[in-house]
């Protein structure tokens, strides 16, 4: 345990901000899958849409630099090829 006190409140911070990515990582994750079980079922205008929605949820996650933007970038790409490979 930390004695001095800028150091218990980093550790304080810390969790806190452990808290915060950790909820934003799981939203993050829930948009890809999202996606990924509209275009399972088929729909492309219905798939479409939640992409979109996905992207900006994606987008926020990048710029908060909780996930790499590159990697949001590839996943993005990936997710719009995948939609617009439905028939």
């Amino acid at each position: 345990m930390a004695n001095i006190a800028s150091a218990r409140k980093r550790a304080r911070q810390a969790v806190k901000r452990n808290a915060q990515n950790t909820s934003q990582r799981s939203s993050y994750r829930t948009a890809i899958k999202a996606v990924r079980k509209a275009i399972n079922a088929g729909d492309k205008t219905a798939a479409t849409k939640v992409l979109q929605e996905s992207q900006s949820v994606i987008d926020r996650i990048a710029d908060k630099r909780i996930l790499h933007k590159n990697t949001a970038s590839r996943y993005k790409s990936r997710l719009a090829a995948a939609v617009k490979a439905m028939a």
